[in-house]
């Protein structure tokens, strides 16, 4: 799926998206906590890569991480900076960052994978991996199923992942698998989480 086929998907639902998503409070206490924790293991710079209306970027901020959330929807942005003006934003795709090799010491991947189809994803944590310095953090967030599988998002085609797949295509791009999260509750679909750490290696 096209970079702006899920733009102007998101754009055209965005006001409503924001209403029903776009505050912290509204989340899981399980990954409040989750999210919480890990922001307490970073030293450096961090992208919330995906970060829709700027919530978790804004809740970043707040626990004193040094973090600038991106996105590909402008009306995301635009609504993020008002609502946060003192967390940093910007219009970026998560095919090219626009941002040094090895500068960063996490990525927060919350839930903005599930649109890109199965073959790019491993172009996708690439990209992730060029811009991580070894030792760095991702935090991955993601709908847990068959590996690959289409449903049928509100907003656009979404993919699920099993925890197993989706930590042997964060090996092979050159992460260590540290902790793996799993939630089911009734009537929503399951959820899971990955943290994982860039490898020494940067070959």
């Amino acid at each position: 799926m096209t970079d702006i086929m899920v733009q102007h998907a998101y754009a055209a639902r965005a006001a409503e998206y924001t209403a029903l998503f776009g505050s912290t409070e509204t989340a899981h206490q399980q990954d409040q906590r989750l999210i919480a924790g890990w922001a307490n293991s970073l030293s450096g710079p961090v992208i919330d890569a995906g970060c829709g209306p700027g919530h978790w970027t804004a809740f970043l901020t707040n626990h004193g991480v040094d973090v600038e959330g991106i996105d590909l929807v402008p009306i995301f942005i635009e609504e993020a900076r008002r609502r946060f003006p003192s967390a940093v934003f910007r219009v970026a795709t998560l095919r090219a960052w626009g941002v040094p090799a090895g500068w960063l010491d996490g990525i927060l991947a919350w839930y903005s994978l599930i649109h890109f189809e199965p073959a790019e994803l491993p172009l996708i944590l690439g990209e992730f991996a060029r811009c991580m310095k070894p030792g760095g953090s991702i935090l991955l967030g993601f709908f847990d199923g068959p590996a690959g599988v289409p449903f049928p998002h509100a907003v656009t085609t979404g993919y699920y992942w099993s925890e197993d797949a989706m930590s042997q295509h964060l090996v092979a791009a050159g992460f260590d698998v540290q902790e793996v999260h799993v939630r089911a509750e009734p009537e929503t679909r399951p959820h899971a989480a990955i943290i994982a750490v860039r490898t020494k290696s940067q070959g």
